[in-house]
């Protein structure tokens, strides 16, 4: 049964038990826009109490606050109480809450667009918060005070960017102002709420405005500092005549297929995220220089994403992504082996993408990038990294133990394997005889 239809049904459940059920927030501003929206809220007059035993099996856990989350036909749906906050003294979830009416309840929302309510059954629109003409019009505009909204709940000065990135509409001056002046709020906000909403952002299509927005109202500042100092950090203009790093790293951003992985993404951000603390000037040549800026980047990185408690894989992926972006410039110049290994990282697809976005926001250069692209096709007949002809148990049985050696020994006879000068295990096993002798 698809969402909608799930979410319909429990409603008309709950008309039929005496109460008032409305679909609520996001879900109507997403079919007004002509988009799908995964899933569905409801917001009813019933209480929890009364939500429970229409539905005897929901989950209970947001009681509390007015939030019963009910399960129907693989979906699960928010079922919440008509309320209206008390006060914020943790400026991210209410004190308590009072069951209030649906008008009460629209203006203690976010933003006008999100303060929508729609009868599921006739298809009425309920508007108390004037978010239909913010919807026509495509702006972000909190409901009553803005300032009032984000001390409440501090999340929202995110969500706010959010929505003005995936949505792809401005923020009203006044809102934009207010984000501006409370964005030390986000103090208040725990780094992983934080980073889930920052995710959202940098994922989208729209995902260089997000950034821009981010750094325009400070909010950055407040959980991702190291990018400022890119902004004015000049580079050299024969490789990168687009400006400094900042400039570089928003038209990369931009360039990026939309549906580019976080991995991805976020490795194109933090690429050269060490640029400002290795730049040199070479008096010599007259040369601008950030030696070392790819490794460093990615223990910066590293850093970075461990502080916003992101998941060890996309930390691992995005970190390795950073170490290894500069080695492009040298794969017309590597052995076949070296090449294969090269190209044989699981990372591989989404570097060729981050080194294709990195060239063409600067200079320009495809050579390399074309070159990679023949040798997949030209390698792509067999595996990059062939089983091996021989194992560590082949040097056991010769009397050789682990060691330095040992690995050494079969790297080599694996790069032979590789450079295609050694084609069977026979040829594996003389070799390795005459190594031992």
């Amino acid at each position: 049964m698809p969402p909608r239809e799930s979410a319909t049904h429990l409603a008309h459940l709950l008309t039929q038990a005496g109460h008032t059920a409305y679909f609520a927030g996001g879900c109507v501003r997403d079919k007004l826009l002509g988009l799908f929206p995964k899933d569905y809220d409801i917001a009813t007059s019933a209480t929890p109490k009364e939500v429970l035993k229409i539905f005897p099996k929901s989950n209970e856990v947001g009681a509390h606050f007015g939030v019963v989350i009910v399960k129907h036909e693989g979906h699960h749906v928010e079922v919440a109480t008509f309320r209206t906050d008390g006060s914020y003294k943790d400026g991210r979830r209410p004190d308590f809450v009072t069951f209030s009416t649906p008008e009460e309840d629209a203006h203690r929302r976010d933003f006008t667009i999100n303060g929508l309510f729609e009868n599921p059954e006739t298809g009425e629109v309920i508007d108390h918060v004037n978010g239909l003409p913010d919807l026509q019009a495509r702006v972000i505009r909190a409901i009553g005070t803005p300032s009032d909204r984000f001390q409440e709940d501090a999340l929202r000065l995110l969500r706010a960017i959010r929505f003005a990135t995936t949505l792809g509409f401005p923020i009203e001056p006044v809102t934009l102002a207010a984000i501006k002046d409370n964005a030390h709020l986000l103090g208040k906000i725990s780094l992983e709420r934080i980073r889930d909403e920052f995710s959202k952002t940098i994922t989208s299509p729209n995902r260089r405005r997000g950034l821009e927005l981010l750094v325009d109202t400070d909010l950055i500042n407040h959980f991702l500092p190291e990018i400022l100092p890119m902004i004015g950090c000049e580079q050299p203009p024969e490789w990168h005549p687009e400006g400094d790093v900042y400039t570089h790293t928003c038209i990369m951003l931009e360039m990026l297929e939309p549906g580019a992985p976080l991995a991805l993404c976020l490795a194109t951000l933090l690429h050269d995220i060490a640029k400002p603390p290795t730049q040199t000037f070479d008096e010599e040549s007259n040369r601008i220089r950030f030696n070392g800026h790819d490794a460093m980047g990615a223990e910066m990185s590293e850093t970075i994403l461990s502080r916003l408690k992101y998941p060890n894989a996309v930390i691992r992926d995005a970190a390795h992504m950073v170490s290894r972006h500069m080695q492009f410039m040298n794969v017309q110049q590597m052995r076949k082996a070296k090449l294969k290994r090269f190209m044989s990282e699981p990372t591989f697809p989404q570097e060729m993408e981050l080194h294709r976005v990195d060239c063409a926001s600067s200079n320009g250069f495809t050579d390399n990038y074309i070159f990679l692209n023949v040798k997949t096709e030209e390698f792509a007949s067999e595996p990059l990294i062939p089983p091996p002809l021989i194992t560590g148990k082949d040097l056991i049985n010769r009397g050789l133990q682990p060691g330095p050696r040992f690995r050494k020994i079969l790297d080599e006879i694996q790069t032979e394997q590789l450079e295609n000068r050694l084609a069977t295990r026979e040829d594996a096993l003389e070799y390795l005889e005459n190594l031992l002798g």
